[in-house]
């Protein structure tokens, strides 16, 4: 039980922080990075883009620099910044929030789920989240001392199965973590499971913390946000960044929306985390959020046909493939091969092939990593070419996993 571990255990158990070798501080993550570091992989393993956002968005942000907008930003955004959000929301969902009190800026959509978490959680609360997880989500409900219970999704549609929810959930549970689309599975989960999740948050009456920073990134549907069905705003603290809908991964810009109660709690936490953040991209992020329909409609066709591309070229050298409905990531499965164990297959991939990826085994509890141990998660934000490159390299793969 994560309940206990030491703090810094049940961090480390939660962020997946020690390799299989027990080497403290050390992730799967780094682990892999390093390889493809030394063998000059192509990393496929890191979920950010190699492209830039909108140049006009970017020219933005050096214009803010130069005049000034280097000192401590409100704690809860600038007015600028949190209309645009209100605005976003309105257009695309249908949902109104109030700018000044439903509305508050985080350091990426990462401080935004701990601010959520830290706000609600005493130590022995339950948060039920989805199996597998993103890892900063075990990480902080250690930090919180809270007991991180799972509802696994399992291939090959890694949809929930709603009994199972119902049994996780029950009058224990404080938080429902949903992260939809699904990092690291590529799913996303239809009107009808997001409405079950709404019913079970009713019934037990938990806060749910809806983890959206892939909104724009569906291929074929829509997004729909938990807090734009009936029932689901009054208990849902909704996050998104600027990251993942713009590609400024690294100017962390992210913002919760919901309940003023909820957001009042939220920002309560954040200002004794960072206070404020990017004084100079929050105006610049402020206008990308009122960019055209088409520019995130063509942002994600294109990256959906870059998934396409990867999806077919492992299919192409006998890798079966879970095609993603949303993300930056497709799973692939090993299961068919003498080598079968993801996590050992991608340790020798960055030296053999030229390519890096990430075991799905890390996002999940250690007692439940054999129903993951076959999977491997490729991340496709990368520039065709490079994609493209690294398909002809993974040709190989079933000849490196049949040694």
């Amino acid at each position: 039980m994560i309940n206990n571990f030491t703090p810094w255990q049940r961090t480390a158990h939660g962020a997946n922080l020690l390799n299989s070798s027990g080497h403290p501080g050390v992730t799967i993550f780094e682990e892999i990075t390093g390889l493809a570091n030394k063998h000059k992989a192509i990393n496929l393993g890191q979920g950010f883009p190699d492209t830039e956002g909108p140049n006009e968005i970017r020219q933005l942000a050096i214009e803010a620099i130069q005049y000034g907008a280097n000192q401590y930003a409100p704690g809860s955004g600038i007015p600028e910044l949190r209309q645009a959000i209100a605005a976003h929301q309105e257009h695309f969902y249908a949902i109104s929030i109030d700018p000044d009190a439903q509305v508050v800026v985080t350091t990426g959509a990462t401080e935004a789920i701990a601010a959520s978490l830290l706000a609600f959680l005493e130590p022995g609360d339950e948060v039920v989240t989805f199996e597998p997880y993103y890892d900063s989500y075990g990480a902080t409900i250690g930090l919180a001392n809270a007991i991180h219970k799972v509802v696994q999704l399992k291939g090959p549609h890694f949809e929930p199965d709603m009994d199972e929810l119902r049994r996780t959930v029950t009058d224990k549970t404080r938080v429902i973590l949903v992260n939809n689309p699904h990092n690291p599975t590529g799913t996303v989960l239809d009107q009808t499971i997001l409405q079950e999740i709404i019913a079970v948050a009713h019934k037990h009456d938990c806060v749910i913390i809806a983890d959206e920073v892939y909104e724009h990134l569906t291929f074929e549907q829509k997004h729909i946000p938990i807090a734009s069905l009936p029932g689901g705003f009054d208990r849902t603290i909704t996050i998104s960044s600027a990251g993942k809908s713009f590609s400024f991964t690294g100017w962390k810009v992210g913002w919760a929306t919901g309940p003023e109660s909820l957001i009042i709690a939220v920002r309560t936490v954040k200002q004794f985390l960072t206070y404020s953040s990017g004084p100079a991209f929050q105006p610049a992020v402020a206008e990308a959020l009122g960019l055209p329909d088409t520019f995130y409609s063509d942002f994600s066709a294109s990256l959906g046909n870059t998934g396409q591309i990867l999806a077919h070229g492992l299919e192409s050298a006998g890798i079966p493939v879970i095609r993603p409905k949303g993300t930056y990531f497709l799973v692939a499965d090993i299961s068919g091969f003498k080598l079968n164990n993801a996590i050992e297959a991608t340790r020798l991939m960055p030296e053999q092939l030229g390519v890096a990826a990430i075991p799905m085994s890390v996002f999940v509890h250690p007692e439940n990593q054999k129903d993951y141990q076959s999977l491997i998660r490729f991340a496709f934000c990368k520039q065709p070419a490079v994609i493209a490159e690294a398909v002809q390299r993974l040709q190989q793969l079933p000849e490196v996993l049949n040694r």
